[in-house]
């Protein structure tokens, strides 16, 4: 197989941790091509602009794109990049696992939780933000469709399956927001009856936070809204040591951008320290997602027996003593033999 793929190398620690990934896939032997294309301050540095039509055309022709962290400079006149891309390309699928890793500081062992989060509407929505003349009165709408609602759920549950996993829990605050909040749960239950093999519960999101901290093994695939997603998938990232272990999926029916969700960290930039799983892991999703879910799962095992077998490896934040080119170095090796 053959495929071509857009490649954002990203900001900050993006790059590093690219040149890491990409090493890594090539030792996968995954016949893929890159189609490098640049976004963020990069892409405002070299073409005036944070997100090029260039770099959009690429992603629409190719479908699939594996993407750094982004800078989004702070100020009036610029618009999240993310947003920009999961709206442009209605990406309405945002996927976050959070699975336990060897030699993390994480509290928990045994978590597997991946969160569902429905991406382009709800609170995020910039239309229907205003505030008072007088700046005494800020407004926000939330705002979702039936439609949207129901192909979040239907996702949730259709991965379930594909994926063998047996519950999909349902979060929302219907109790209070009884419109907005209220028809997505009342489709979450319509559409949980097509799929009597998956257990289908339902909880009020901030029961769901404290669940998380208290029993999250009795989690394995939530599905909500947007705002409660970003929180949400953040906790659990936070149960398994952090987001330097947070893959993030963006799905649409037309294209599909894999990411690492933390930062562009300028801070550590060109130290040679960042830790490269979050964007591995990423790219383990991405194979999955173009049918080598094989080598997306090789490439799992091969991050976690590195943690454990290669410890002096790993980059400092996981108690090594490596560097990202070691740690990525290290994968490749396990992987080729």
């Amino acid at each position: 197989m053959s495929k071509t793929i857009a490649v954002i190398p990203g900001d900050g620690i993006g790059p590093e941790i690219m040149t890491a990934t990409l090493r890594v896939l090539e030792a996968l032997d995954c016949g893929l091509t890159y189609d490098f294309v640049d976004a963020g301050m990069v892409a405002l540095e070299k073409h005036g602009d944070l997100l090029p039509k260039p770099t959009l055309d690429k992603i629409a022709e190719h479908k699939v794109a594996l993407k750094g962290p982004l800078t989004t400079p702070i100020g009036g006149g610029f618009t999240s990049i993310n947003v920009t891309l999961r709206r442009h390309f209605d990406l309405y699928a945002n996927v976050r696992p959070a699975t336990s890793f060897p030699g993390t500081k994480a509290r928990y062992e045994n978590i597997d939780i991946i969160t569902v989060r429905e991406n382009t509407e709800g609170a995020y929505l910039a239309e229907g933000q205003s505030v008072s003349e007088d700046g005494e009165i800020a407004t926000s709408m939330i705002r979702v469709t039936r439609k949207g609602c129901a192909r979040i759920v239907r996702y949730a549950f259709e991965m379930a399956v594909k994926k063998g996993r047996k519950k999909v829990t349902a979060v929302h605050k219907a109790n209070i927001i009884k419109t907005a909040s209220g028809m997505f749960l009342n489709v979450a239950r319509e559409i949980a009856k097509e799929y009597p093999q998956i257990e289908f519960n339902e909880m009020i999101v901030d029961n769901t936070c404290m669940q998380l901290v208290m029993r999250p093994e009795q989690f394995d695939v939530i599905v909500t809204t947007n705002l409660f997603g970003d929180i949400l998938s953040d906790l659990c990232a936070g149960l398994v040591g952090g987001l330097g272990l947070a893959p993030g999926d963006n799905i649409g029916e037309h294209a599909a951008i894999f990411e690492a969700v933390h930062g562009s960290a300028p801070d550590i930039a060109g130290k040679g320290i960042a830790n490269p799983c979050a964007l591995l892991l990423a790219a383990a999703d991405m194979l999955d997602h173009l049918g080598m879910v094989d080598k997306g799962t090789r490439l799992r095992s091969a991050i976690r027996e590195t943690m454990v077998n290669d410890h002096d490896h790993v980059t400092p934040d996981l108690g090594g003593k490596g560097n990202t080119a070691s740690f990525g170095e290290a994968i490749s090796r396990r992987l080729a033999g």
